[in-house]
């Protein structure tokens, strides 16, 4: 089972249109029906799909909150959002080190260690409907399947292998400075360890 539809509650569906567009999320299907029903569905960038529209859900508009978007870079991602116009708070970590709390938990700044999971920065819509970032770099045991790896966007995967990348360079300078001939079966070896969670390649 693969979750790929939220549905978002909207007051205006044109404004919302022009929002999430406007954030560079690809617009999809936008389906007009009978008794003012329309169903405008948007793609954020390496995601399945988000939908709203009016007639689609008695759902208050604004009290969808807690969206969470994955990324590579949360930094790098706050500056893009940013760079929209989208007003966006500051990235931040939870004062517990795990996952966000509402409110006064909320240190500013990424996680100290820029620990997997850790670092968030949030934003709304016009309607208030909630929306985070959260930056995950390598996932924990168990959050894929053992025999494979899966990214959602070309972003996911260049940010993968400059990971990788920088770890076999240290490899190679531990064995003597000598090139690994074998380096594409070491990168996928350490591709699917890291995102099983598992004891990476040295």
């Amino acid at each position: 089972m693969k979750l790929e539809v939220v549905v978002i509650p909207v007051s205006d569906v044109d404004r919302a249109k022009s929002f999430y567009t406007g954030l560079g999320w690809r617009l999809d299907p936008d389906v007009p029906g009978s008794d003012g029903f329309r169903v405008v569905q948007v793609t954020p960038p390496g995601s399945p799909c988000s939908v709203f529209g009016s007639n689609v859900t008695a759902a208050t508009p604004g009290s969808t909150q807690g969206l969470h978007l994955i990324v590579p870079d949360i930094e790098k991602a706050h500056a893009a959002l940013a760079s929209r116009g989208v007003e966006m708070s500051g990235v931040f970590h939870d004062a517990g080190g795990v996952f966000h709390h509402k409110g006064d938990q909320r240190l500013p700044g990424p996680h100290p260690s820029r620990s997997s999971y850790g670092s968030f920065a949030s934003f709304s819509d016009p309607d208030g409907n909630g929306w985070l970032f959260q930056e995950v770099t390598s996932r924990l045991p168990g959050r894929i399947k053992a025999n494979g790896v899966s990214f959602a966007s070309a972003g996911d995967l260049a940010a993968a292998l400059q990971r990788v990348a920088a770890a076999h360079e240290e490899h190679e300078k531990r064995d003597g400075g000598k090139h690994d001939d074998n380096w594409p079966a070491w990168y996928a070896d350490y591709l699917v360890k890291e995102q099983a969670g598992a004891k990476l390649p040295r």
